[in-house]
């Protein structure tokens, strides 16, 4: 039986890390929290997000817990339209899922070829010609046929296989919500199409997850983004700045500010790879190490595809090494 080690257990962690497992991997998936647990937002997924969760067979759970996102359209913050809504076709239409539950589903799909362990942090990274590649914590080495580094964007085994890739600030931060229904506004009950309004160095998106009154964690959920470096007040601060910075944007964005939850409210810098590394795989062994999702790639979460190109990563992989030999895999891996 191959064997693998993922290293983190985020999103694209546990989509390869369930995978491997269910291709016949025995899989150990790595985590330096001492628990595995999301974030209380929600995440977009585009059409090719969707696809990759299909091919890793998350189809039937991921359509019990998203659900479509109609074109809202782009305003100005006077509220005059800068793109009008614009009917898409179903194959073409975006879904959004609480991360809550895509964790769920993702733990759910590990199955029992998966040995999860909590609190390791790496610090080591083996990959040479000679031994089967492996990561250590200072006290133990794990080794396998197969390393996935799924450790974020401050991946520790980019930082040793790719050094010349370094993060870099995008120069503004990100803050996220989800509005429970019972707290949530009218106006975003009642226009439940949701959309973006751009403004010079701001950014504010609204989108309902399901319909009001259904049984998987429902809601609002915004994000919205400014320029500059994160802020490090108190949540209850940082909520009356945003309703500083958005006031007189269009509706229902006051609203939904004034019925957030300061403890619901979550902030991040906006940082990115500069370059991307000139590889992905790295052979040892008779496998490697390969780089998956914000480890490889990590890019301003605007852009749409932070967990989309995770799961399209992971599904690449499965469908690799399922056909051809490690080492062949890894080298078609690079190069997709």
């Amino acid at each position: 039986m191959r064997s693998a080690v993922v290293v983190g257990a985020g999103l694209g962690g546990l989509a390869v890390a369930g995978a491997l497992a269910g291709s016949g991997w025995r899989v150990t998936l790595l985590e330096r929290a001492d628990r595995v647990r999301p974030e209380p937002t929600a995440v977009v997924l585009w059409p090719n997000g969707v696809r990759a969760l299909r091919a890793l067979g998350l189809d039937t759970a991921l359509a019990t817990i998203s659900t479509p996102l109609a074109d809202g359209g782009v305003r100005r913050p006077d509220g005059h339209w800068l793109v009008q809504p614009r009917p898409a076709a179903a194959e073409r239409t975006p879904v959004i899922v609480h991360r809550e539950d895509l964790h769920d589903a993702l733990i759910a799909g590990l199955g029992d070829r998966v040995e999860l362990r909590t609190g390791v942090t790496i610090r080591t990274v083996r990959a040479t010609p000679d031994d089967r590649p492996a990561v250590g914590d200072g006290r133990q080495m794990f080794a396998a046929d197969l390393v996935v580094a799924a450790d974020g964007t401050d991946s520790v085994v980019r930082r040793h296989l790719a050094p010349t890739s370094s993060v870099v600030s995008s120069g503004c931060a990100t803050w996220a919500a989800v509005v429970p229904w019972y707290r949530a506004p009218q106006a975003a009950v009642d226009h439940p199409s949701g959309g973006e309004v751009l403004g010079a160095g701001y950014r504010f998106v609204v989108a309902p997850l399901g319909e009001h009154g259904s049984t998987r964690r429902g809601g609002v959920y915004w994000a919205a983004t400014a320029a500059g470096a994160p802020r490090p007040e108190p949540p209850e601060t940082q909520l009356t700045l945003l309703r500083r910075w958005y006031a007189g944007w269009p509706s229902p964005i006051d609203d939904l500010l004034d019925a957030t939850d300061p403890s619901a409210l979550v902030q991040h810098e906006i940082r990115e790879l500069r370059p991307l590394p000139r590889t992905y795989a790295f052979p040892a062994g008779p496998g490697g190490v390969v780089l998956l999702g914000d480890a490889a790639h990590a890019m301003p979460p605007h852009l749409g595809q932070g967990a989309c190109l995770a799961f399209e990563d992971a599904a690449t992989l499965q469908s690799l090494v399922r056909e051809i030999s490690l080492p062949d895999a890894l080298a078609r891996y690079d190069r997709a």
